[in-house]
């Protein structure tokens, strides 16, 4: 039996209860995490394979342990390339340096403006270097997110097609190498599943309200932690205003219980399934339509979610062709909803290069239409949580239930973070102490050395 450790925050086959999910932060920041963690458990878990999460632990001291447990490493990642991931990309650097084990990258990004302007670089440039080098000492090659990405390891010296190639996001290769869209007819009535992020320029975020507005039978799928809080615990708000967003559980989307917020990806998908129609300016809230086989429209905003609209010929439409004027019913007349079959063999043919370079065993080795996944028949003997709904929605005793959990494992966790912090308070006080005294005695060194250059005999 070959065994992979994986990133990822929860095995499809878990079930924690949301108060533990948040309390561990089991989707990484943000629910998106799922979706492609869950497409390459599938593809890569065979009957001889055996996968586990490392449940985003990344201290390299674990390298010893992981070498003598695991056959091989696999790290899929989203836009990594980013300020706030360096220090964890940092650590991942140290750790895949002390490992004797493969080390796959499947899929990462960069995060940069809608126009990235490559040729100014980055200040984290000298930090994705070495990530990127450590990890092709032990592998072949690195699976990117986009062309924007590609480019961007080529300006810091990796080469395309032999250093790094371009994959797009695994998640959407979930079922395999045929995406089958569904016809679609949106009336009023129709059930919309709706996407956001408070990031999106004013005239998205006026659009997407406006078009929840239009069509009343809608769904808001948050995916940030803070939003998974916000409808467990009903609080805090996300920010006081709520015009252009679902930001706090006064907004109507929660008093009406409009929310939906998933813990696995088989719930989120089977959910989607249900809908007419997904649309927003999130990536993986419109994948998830996509590879369930509902009609999407894609908002993108910046570099990382371009890229990948562009490679998979998602449903799209530019953040800056949205005007005051525009109507949802009007996009829906205009774009091609069938748009992403139309490369998704190509890209799921170049994904499965990629594996097979890297010699990573998967369920297309022999078949591209294989009668039997491992992962789905261990899924369907499952019984998977369903997706939370707003506390608002909920009885007043679900709402105790909730809250007698939630607060005191949030009550550990400070306790735990305040201990922590005081660790690391104490060692660098220590250190900095050690340093005074060796500044001290290397001054004195100097200053007796310069008094004898100066004495007088």
């Amino acid at each position: 039996m070959r065994n992979i450790l994986i990133r990822s925050g929860i095995s499809p086959l878990d079930t924690f209860d949301a108060s533990y999910m948040i309390n561990k932060n089991s989707i990484g920041g943000n629910v998106g995490n799922l979706i492609y963690a869950y497409s390459i458990y599938r593809t890569l878990m065979t009957e001889n394979t055996n996968i586990v999460p490392d449940y985003y632990n990344t201290d390299p001291n674990r390298a010893d342990e992981i070498n003598e447990k695991y056959d091989a490493y696999v790290i899929p990642l989203a836009d990594a390339f980013r300020p706030n991931f360096i220090p964890l990309l940092r650590r991942y650097t140290k750790l895949i340096k002390k490992l004797k084990i493969p080390v796959y990258v499947i899929g990462v990004g960069l995060r940069a403006p809608f126009e990235p302007k490559l040729d100014e670089g980055f200040p984290y440039d000298e930090d994705v270097k070495d990530f990127v080098s450590a990890v092709l000492e032990k592998s072949e090659i690195i699976g990117l997110r986009g062309e924007i990405t590609s480019q961007y390891l080529t300006k810091l010296g990796f080469r395309e097609g032999v250093d790094h190639t371009v994959i797009g996001c695994p998640s959407m290769y979930t079922f395999g190498r045929k995406l089958n869209i569904r016809e679609t007819n949106i009336t009023k009535e129709s059930m919309v599943c709706v996407n956001s992020s408070m990031t999106s320029p004013k005239n998205v975020l006026d659009f997407i309200t406006r078009s929840m507005g239009d069509y009343p039978n809608h769904y808001f799928i948050p995916q940030w932690l803070k939003e998974m809080i916000l409808v467990y615990a009903g609080a805090p708000s996300l920010s006081e205003k709520d015009e252009n967003y679902p930001a706090k559980m006064s907004s109507p989307a929660y008093m009406n219980n409009r929310v939906r917020f998933f813990l696995n990806a088989p719930t989120w998908i089977d959910f989607m399934r249900q809908a007419d129609l997904s649309f927003g300016a999130r990536l993986h809230g419109n994948v998830t339509a996509t590879i369930a086989g509902t009609p999407s429209i894609i908002i993108p905003k910046d570099a990382r979610m371009r890229e990948l609209a562009e490679y998979h010929n998602l449903t799209s439409v530019w953040w800056n062709d949205i005007t005051d004027e525009t109507r949802l019913e009007d996009l829906v007349e205009k774009v091609d909803f069938k748009a992403p079959e139309k490369v998704q063999a190509r890209n799921f043919d170049n994904f499965i290069d990629f594996l097979n370079k890297n010699n990573l065993p998967h369920v297309y080795k022999e078949n591209l239409n294989p009668a039997d996944i491992p992962l789905d028949d261990k899924i369907s003997e499952v019984e998977f949580k369903q997706p939370l709904v707003p506390v608002s929605g909920c009885t007043m005793e679900e709402m105790v239930e909730r809250w007698e959990k939630f607060y005191p494992l949030e009550d550990e966790k400070a306790t735990r973070v305040k201990k922590k912090y005081k660790k690391e308070i104490a060692k660098k006080n220590k250190r900095i102490k050690y340093l005074e005294g060796t500044i001290n005695r290397k001054s004195v060194r100097l200053a007796l050395k310069t008094a004898n250059m100066f004495r007088t005999k």
